[in-house]
């Protein structure tokens, strides 16, 4: 019977260790999610503010149409020179 006891004893000494380390464990993992979720922030508005300088960017650039003309107009500039220059 003592022996029983003590076995039981024994048990709920090592549950009560785990405890301690579970909530260690848990602790510090909370601790690491709280550090990655600030991270993340920082790089979801680091990745927003990319966004919006791309997206200007983007609208400065004309459309393909308007290039195209622009280059026709640049070539009949340039060939005008070249036979004004004959």
């Amino acid at each position: 019977m003592i022996s029983e006891i003590q076995e039981l004893s024994d048990k709920i000494e090592q549950l009560a260790e785990l405890t301690h380390t579970l909530r260690r464990e848990n602790a510090q993992l909370r601790q690491a999610n709280a550090a990655l979720v600030a991270e993340n922030v920082g790089y979801q508005r680091r990745l927003a503010e990319a966004h919006q300088r791309v997206s200007a960017l983007l609208e400065q650039i004309p459309p393909l149409e308007t290039a195209v003309d622009a280059d026709t107009d640049i070539n009949a500039d340039i060939n005008a020179e070249k036979e004004d220059v004959q």
